[in-house]
């Protein structure tokens, strides 16, 4: 494709996108990235034009519409140690979870596998809490000394991901167009003990592991470890898109969005050429806007010029 074929391109911040690409242009792998990676330093001269000099845009998987969801960082109050309030742990991973398939999430609840091990790094007051931080991958636990603990993905138990949100529109419970992480939040507290039930139909449960990041306002770390940027990372599926590449989105929806972001994450859920997810920052507003996500589009590829030949030619 050519630059005047991506819709809203010349409005773009694409100093913005500079920024965010310089985070992990480091660990692009291949000859190919070399060139454009040692003209960075020059970049926020003309970055519009870095993107153009460099770069072409590739459409991968182009026969289907793109599919983009939002995440974010929470934040949930705990404590380093249970009490009457905060019951429900988070964990490190376990030896025999890692590098294969392991127990279930009903398994590792049911048979409390996890207990008494020394595993745990905090207890949260909401099993949902824990939930959804495992489906966000990171979050901030808020301490009652005042202090804040970072905590990130460190491995899963190796089973899918199932979406309890698409459960939930299967049984007609709530209208796919008012599916979001409230609507889950009100039906199992209304429901607790069918919630109960629901969270089990995701089979796939992550540990954690807590990170020590010099500057809080930094977002959370990535599967590139290194800090994803609000508005400007995508979560993608790195079997079709290339971990640290630039990927132009044209979003539609209530709140459309053409933007030129930075593929520094992947999810469990990610999975195909036009599917991604958006990073909203953190907190309870950045929640809101991303559990609101649900929107069709494309997302465009900007791949080193000679590659984008390469893999036309291999196509």
């Amino acid at each position: 494709m050519s630059f005047a074929d991506l819709d809203g391109w010349d409005a773009d911040d694409h100093g913005a996108a500079v920024s965010a690409f310089r985070i992990t242009c480091d660990d692009l792998a291949g000859s190919d990235w070399q060139k454009p990676i040692s003209a960075l330093p020059e970049a926020d001269q003309d970055p519009r034009g870095f993107f153009e000099h460099f770069f072409c845009p590739v459409l991968i998987g182009g026969g289907a519409s793109a599919l983009f969801t939002g995440y974010y960082e929470p934040e949930f109050d705990g404590s380093r140690h249970p009490d009457t309030r905060f019951r429900c742990p988070i964990y490190r991973t376990p030896p025999e979870a890692r590098g294969g398939l392991w127990e279930t999430r009903r398994d590792i609840e049911e048979r409390k596998l996890l207990q008494g091990r020394g595993l745990e790094i905090a207890w949260l007051e909401d099993p949902l809490d824990v939930f959804f931080l495992q489906v966000q991958g990171s979050g901030r636990i808020r301490l009652g000394d005042g202090a804040t603990i970072r905590v990130g993905y460190d491995g899963r138990n190796g089973q899918p991901y199932r979406s309890i949100g698409q459960e939930l529109i299967h049984r007609g419970v709530v209208e796919p167009d008012r599916m979001s992480m409230q609507a889950i939040r009100d039906w199992v507290r209304c429901n607790p003990a069918e919630g109960h039930e629901l969270l089990f139909h995701n089979p796939s449960y992550i540990f954690f592991r807590q990170i020590d990041l010099p500057d809080p306002a930094q977002g959370p770390l990535g599967a590139m470890n290194r800090s994803v940027t609000p508005l400007r990372s995508i979560a993608v599926d790195p079997g079709h898109t290339p971990l640290g590449a630039p990927v132009w989105i044209e979003k539609h929806g209530a709140n459309p969005m053409r933007r030129l972001m930075i593929a520094q994450d992947t999810g469990g859920a990610i999975k195909g050429a036009q599917r991604a997810d958006i990073f909203f920052g953190t907190g309870q507003a950045a929640g809101l806007a991303a559990g609101a996500i649900r929107d069709r589009g494309r997302m465009i590829v900007l791949l080193p010029t000679a590659l984008a030949h390469r893999r036309q030619r291999d196509a």
